[in-house]
């Protein structure tokens, strides 16, 4: 007896149930529930069909009973022909046959669903292994395009593109430059900087470069208006007329203050000109953070005036 044997003799209890479904269509479909009558019937069945007889002990045993053990062969020679078979040799090789296709087939499935699985997962792996192996840390340093000299010591802000997504922002160190790692093959982005044009800069990125400099256009009206705050000119008059050409009529000018606490305070173009052209203890200079243009002329200002030092 082994395995295989019990599970056979299981199928042999459902093909007993479909043929007393065919003398008795209303009995409990499931055996191991049959009881009373049904087991009077099931008697009466193997005496008429196969002239045998069973005890109901002997049904309670094995055939109720879960853990029950196989039948002797005579009695199993006696129920495989009430099925319909020659004898229990003749079911055993017609339903253990097809129980171990059926467990080839469930096997090969499994095969069939681990294989397409494994492939994907080291697809992934493998992706993963490409992604890392080209990912480089770039440098981008900002050079001003007239002179040359890198743009230090000022608020450089990077807003880095990307297809369908949010911006990603960088603000450059002291020295002018920023760093950013990427397996792409070229970057898009934009650069801010007081006294300097916005550009929208695209980079072709080369794996075996990976200092990328990069110049920036200065805005010479704000430099102008920088200058003036910080130097000292004697010609008043000259300077207000400068600024009077370079300004529009209809300005927008706004003067931030503070670190923590912020505050901003909108100027005309009239009080802005004389903030930059009346003496005055108080003025050491200001920081231009933005200006736009129209028709040729600044159409908006931001600002903050320097700290001034006791």
């Amino acid at each position: 007896m082994n395995d295989r044997d019990l599970q056979t003799f299981g199928i042999l209890k459902q093909k007993i149930v479909e043929r007393m479904l065919q003398s008795y269509p209303g009995i409990n479909p499931s055996i191991s529930e049959w009881k009373g009558q049904e087991i009077v019937d099931f008697q009466e069945e193997l005496l008429q069909k196969v002239n045998a007889r069973i005890s109901e002990k002997w049904f309670y045993m094995h055939m109720k009973a879960a853990n029950g053990g196989l039948p002797r062969i005579d009695i199993l020679n006696i129920l495989s022909r009430y099925a319909g078979y020659a004898n229990w040799d003749d079911f055993r090789f017609k339903h253990a046959a097809n129980s171990t296709r059926l467990h080839s087939l469930k096997h090969t499935n499994r095969y069939f669903y681990f294989v397409p699985v494994a492939a994907l997962i080291l697809s992934g792996l493998f992706f993963l292994l490409f992604k890392l192996l080209n990912t480089k840390e770039y440098r981008f340093t900002f050079y001003d395009a007239d002179t040359g000299n890198a743009i230090t010591n000022s608020l450089i802000k990077v807003s880095m593109l990307r297809d369908n997504e949010s911006p990603v922002s960088y603000l450059c160190g002291p020295d002018g430059s920023f760093d950013v790692k990427t397996s792409r093959a070229s970057l898009r982005f934009v650069v801010e900087a007081p006294c300097y044009h916005t550009d929208t800069i695209i980079r072709l990125l080369d794996k075996f470069n990976p200092r990328e400099s990069v110049t920036l256009r200065p805005d010479n009206y704000a430099l102008m208006i920088q200058y003036f705050s910080a130097s000292r000119v004697t010609d008043w008059q000259k300077r207000r007329d400068q600024l009077n050409r370079i300004i529009s009529d209809n300005a927008m000018i706004y003067q931030v203050y503070g670190k923590e606490t912020l505050g901003v305070e909108l100027y005309n173009k009239g009080e802005f000109i004389n903030k930059l052209t009346l003496p005055s203890a108080s003025l050491q200079g200001i920081e231009i953070f933005d200006t736009r243009y129209e028709a040729g002329k600044i159409s908006l200002i931001r600002f903050r005036q320097k700290e001034v030092k006791p």
